[in-house]
């Protein structure tokens, strides 16, 4: 198959995990999207969003998990983080490179420090070590959008809250028909990561993280704000940081850099 792609599952603990794997080098390349995946997850789509990634595919087998198709209610961070362990362990997964983006980003945190094993370098970008103003804010206001079934204000409010103003230009084209692209069935699965975002707090796990970080924010970042950035860079020992000038939360897809930045990163000794 065109890249080596593959979709997969894990049946795990009585659901469904979902992943994507394309590449072909020895590698292993983890990435943990953000809370969209509440809404969608990535079944089905290994050929759809291999195509950024292509870059690392003689290097690196690239994976890209999504949480549990059913998710309890009263899922933490945490229990997220457990999940993706194992989802590792039974694929063979070990001494990963790991890029978690906003929510992933606290997803892989909490794994780097719990699981030392699992990663080898770790990448956090556009995220948060614990719940702050900003993440209150704008996660409690997609919160309520969802429980009024509003795809459409909610769709709105997060593009509005990601993209730089060049960017939302061309987005706002599509505003209206945005009410009816991705709309879930229900929005009990998104519900339950965004609320599991508001009682995110690793800080004190921050400590035992003992690979090579790199973290990357937006200075525009009005999702999860820039200090969120600064504060893991001061927590994580022998961390760098790396912040986009006039970019915001959606740095990972509006900054052209982005990819080969992570890349040399993961590359280097």
């Amino acid at each position: 198959m065109l890249w080596n792609a593959k979709n997969g599952l894990i049946p795990l603990d009585g659901a469904d995990m979902r992943y994507v794997r394309f590449g072909r080098g020895e590698k292993p390349l983890v990435l943990l999207p953000g809370l969209s995946d509440g809404l969608t997850t990535v079944k089905g789509k290994a050929l759809l969003l291999a195509w950024p990634y292509r870059m690392f595919f003689d290097k690196y087998t690239v994976y890209i998990f999504s949480r549990k198709d059913e998710l309890p209610e009263g899922c933490s961070i945490g229990d997220m983080a457990e999940d993706q362990a194992k989802a590792m362990i039974k694929l063979g997964i070990d001494k990963a490179c790991v890029m978690g983006v906003s929510q992933g980003g606290m997803i892989a945190q909490h794994l780097a420090a719990e699981h030392a094993e699992l990663v080898g370098k770790l990448v956090i970008a556009v995220s948060a070590p614990r719940v702050n103003p900003v993440i209150r804010e704008s996660v409690g206001t997609w919160i309520e959008l969802a429980k009024q079934g509003d795809h459409k204000r909610l769709m709105i409010d997060t593009a509005e809250k990601s993209y730089s103003p060049e960017h939302l230009k061309k987005y706002r084209k599509l505003y209206p028909v945005v009410g009816h692209i991705g709309k879930p069935s229900d929005y009990r699965r998104f519900l339950t990561n965004a609320e599991a975002i508001l009682s995110f707090d690793n800080l004190a796990r921050l400590k035992h993280i003992a690979c090579p970080t790199l973290i990357i924010g937006g200075d525009e970042d009005k999702v999860v704000g820039i200090e969120a950035s600064y504060e893991l860079r001061d927590h994580i020992p022998g961390s760098e940081l790396f912040i986009y000038r006039g970019l915001g939360h959606a740095v990972y897809e509006e900054a052209k850099d982005f990819n080969k930045r992570v890349f040399l990163f993961f590359e280097k000794e």
